[in-house]
């Protein structure tokens, strides 16, 4: 190499935590346009410059690397609604409900693999659609003021967690339509939303 040619920057060595890391945001990319069970575990290597075993290292099966990404797009979901805590109860409920809608209007095809693959009895979607479900009816109750109500068998955790079903789908068959064909905004369906909630409860 000539005196003047840059040299090649080293490649940083990652160490086994921040390669995981790597390798669950990476899928996490893809399943914004895909089924987690359609991800290529060869595409994912190959993204992050590793071989396909390399990453049987840090993942010792498919199913555990799909567990990853399935339950770290979980905490993605309950991540982006969470709601200013500054606000009154009633505005962040609201304000959580609406960051929904939004979440599954733009991951709508991968959110529908998701809610279809717990639906059809997949037992790791299964395991992480049950995990979300039951954080976000926590964090309804605690909007709603009854924290103490989070127990199984409580009537209104039962309530919440059916009401959750409902918002999903509502969303998820309203943001499949064009835009000028939906009959009411976002904010109207979050208010619709909370009135079924206030008949239910």
């Amino acid at each position: 190499m000539s005196v003047d040619e840059p040299a090649t920057p080293a490649r940083r060595r990652l160490s086994a935590d921040d390669r995981r890391k790597q390798l669950v945001g990476i899928g996490l990319m893809m399943l914004r346009t895909q089924p987690i069970h359609d991800l290529s575990i060869d595409a994912v290597a190959a993204e992050a410059g590793i071989s396909r075993g390399l990453l049987f290292h840090y993942f010792p099966t498919k199913r555990d690397f799909y567990i990853a990404v399935m339950r770290a797009a979980g905490r993605r979901l309950l991540r982006v609604t969470r709601p200013d805590d500054s606000l009154p109860r009633a505005d962040q409920l609201q304000q959580m409900l609406l960051a929904f809608v939004a979440f599954v209007g733009r991951r709508r095809d991968s959110y529908i693999s998701f809610v279809r693959g717990a639906a059809g009895g997949d037992v790791f979607v299964v395991e992480v659609y049950a995990e979300t479900r039951a954080a976000l009816t926590a964090r309804v109750l605690a909007l709603l003021d009854q924290p103490g109500e989070d127990r199984p068998g409580s009537p209104l955790r039962l309530t919440v967690h059916a009401w959750l079903a409902y918002v999903e789908d509502l969303a998820i068959e309203w943001s499949g339509l064009p835009e000028s064909e939906r009959p009411y905004s976002a904010e109207h369906l979050v208010d619709r939303a909370l009135s079924a909630l206030k008949a239910l409860s």
